[in-house]
């Protein structure tokens, strides 16, 4: 039985092997860089929710001030 490979074989295989190895790199690169998405999208939802409160608070400041100069326009 001859063990003998054709001479293309080895070259193919080879390639093969690059390929492969290439593909593994940049799965590796794609999953931390959806990881770093991924982080980044909490910290923005983070950020949004602590705005939104933010102007909450200031939109019940505004009012609180509106009402307090109504008082003081039409005393009762």
């Amino acid at each position: 039985m001859d063990t003998m490979k054709p001479a293309g074989v080895d070259a193919a295989v080879e390639r093969l092997e690059t390929m492969v190895s290439r593909l593994m790199e940049r799965c590796a690169s794609l999953h931390e860089e959806n990881r770093l998405l991924h982080e980044q999208l909490r910290q923005l939802r983070t950020d949004r929710a602590v705005a939104k409160e933010r102007t909450e608070q200031a939109r019940h400041r505004v009012e609180g001030m509106i009402a307090r100069l109504r008082t003081m326009e039409h005393p009762e």
